[in-house]
């Protein structure tokens, strides 16, 4: 019995701190701001699916949507804390790297075959090594969409009608700037926190793509909808560079990879959405219109003009990308 009381302590002890057969595969956080039903949602739970195919047990892409880890600013820092593995910014990217301003400027790109070929000759050359400068990564160029009005006081038609508008825009100063030409009243807010401020009218509008404003339920609060257009945003699939080294080269290689391929998928259902949407928002009866495009591409001249002077070199950046058009 002294044996045994000796014996049977060592085996439990030997069981207790022995290394499991099977470890848990890395977990790697994707955040974002994109609401259930949205174009972010689906591309990235896309994006997931088809990662942890490949991956195995080597590593699992885990994702969290509706600004669960933090809004766009705080997804962005917690990706060079290593809190987080992958954000999925758009409009913000401006307030990091001057030159992304140029996916501000209105009426800029004309169809997704335009934005490839802007993708090709001037986001990877140009733009993605400015902000590995700055300690991000992009791994691919999704999409959030083409950007089109709500309010409650008008339709929208010509830039004129929006004078005075209380007009939620996302953090991009030259987004602003573009409304405050355009005759608006527009102020930076989180996405998170749009719903509210248009349902008490702290704002009397906002602008966003199909997808975002059908996701956020707008149409709930907001009267009528204007088909402006007046802005393509591309999405960016962002690491930390210093955090996305530490990664396997083969765990790496599987995501990057996988982000690419799943473009033409966010393409697809983005171009599917646009239709969709515009159905379902209708039927939700909100008061849509197409808006006077010629009328404000006219008046964005000084946008153009502004950012071409002003960051270094805006006009060139500026210049190409309306060439690579036909």
């Amino acid at each position: 019995m002294k044996m045994l009381r000796v014996i049977i302590p060592a085996v439990i002890l030997s069981l207790t701190t022995a290394s499991p057969v099977f470890a848990a595969p890395l977990e790697l956080k994707f955040g974002h701001v994109g609401k259930p039903g949205s174009l972010f949602e689906a591309s990235a739970n896309e994006f997931a699916m088809r990662a942890n195919a490949k991956l195995g047990d080597k590593a699992k892409v885990v994702v969290f949507g509706s600004s669960q880890l933090g809004k766009d600013k705080e997804l962005l820092k917690k990706l060079k804390l290593g809190t987080i593995n992958f954000a999925l910014p758009s409009s913000v990217m401006a307030s990091v790297a001057d030159e992304f301003g140029l996916f501000d400027m209105p009426y800029l790109v004309k169809d997704r075959e335009h934005m490839a070929r802007i993708e090709k000759e001037i986001v990877w050359p140009t733009l993605e090594p400015i902000l590995e400068q700055k300690g991000y990564k992009v791994l691919a160029v999704w999409e959030n969409g083409f950007r089109n009005i709500t309010n409650n006081k008008r339709p929208i038609n010509k830039p004129e009608d929006l004078q005075d508008l209380k007009l939620r825009t996302p953090k991009s100063v030259w987004r602003v700037k573009m409304f405050k030409a355009y005759g608006a009243n527009p102020t930076p807010l989180s996405f998170s926190e749009v719903f509210v401020a248009l349902q008490t009218g702290t704002f009397d509008g906002q602008e966003n793509p199909l997808a975002q404003i059908a996701s956020g339920k707008f149409q709930e609060v907001q009267k009528y909808l204007s088909m402006t257009g007046h802005v393509y945003t591309p999405a960016y699939v962002t690491v930390s560079t210093q955090h996305w080294s530490k990664l396997p080269a083969d765990v790496r290689e599987i995501l990057e990879t996988t982000a690419k391929e799943t473009q033409e998928y966010v393409y697809q259902t983005a171009a599917k959405m646009e239709i969709d949407l515009l159905e379902q928002l209708k039927q939700g009866g909100i008061k849509v219109n197409d808006a006077d495009k010629p009328a404000f591409i006219k008046a964005s001249a000084p946008i153009y003009e502004e950012f071409g002077s002003s960051v270094p070199n805006g006009k060139a950046l500026i210049d190409k990308a309306l060439g690579l058009a036909n």
